[in-house]
């Protein structure tokens, strides 16, 4: 199987993802997310792949986050491709679908 995980290494949900992944015997395509970011097409692709909107990937905890509360999914995108960090991790896609591993477990669904 393959899958494609956007990782941030000093990330420990980030890092229990991979594991399970690694685990699982799974082909693992590691992205370093905030080292090569996706595009905004990229973002809105993997989002409506696993039913998500662009809000539901968003790390609310970022400082930038906090001038989005009220932002269309289109601003939310394009604060994202312009500062990865806003991304939540890790974001994780297979040919099942894409889950966001918050909780890691939640992965498995699409394993």
């Amino acid at each position: 199987m393959n899958v494609t995980i956007y990782h941030n290494p000093r990330c420990s949900k980030s890092r229990e993802a991979l594991a399970i992944l690694t685990d699982a015997g799974a082909d693992v395509t590691v992205v370093e997310y905030l080292k090569t970011p996706p595009s905004r097409a990229e973002l809105a692709r993997l989002y409506a792949k696993g039913g998500m909107s662009p809000r539901d990937g968003l790390r609310k905890a970022e400082a930038g986050a906090k001038a989005l509360k009220d932002a269309s999914d289109d601003v939310i995108l394009d604060a994202m491709a312009a500062d990865p960090i806003l991304i939540e991790r890790p974001l994780v896609e297979t040919d099942k679908g894409v889950r966001l591993g918050r909780p890691p477990e939640a992965i498995r669904e699409i394993l």
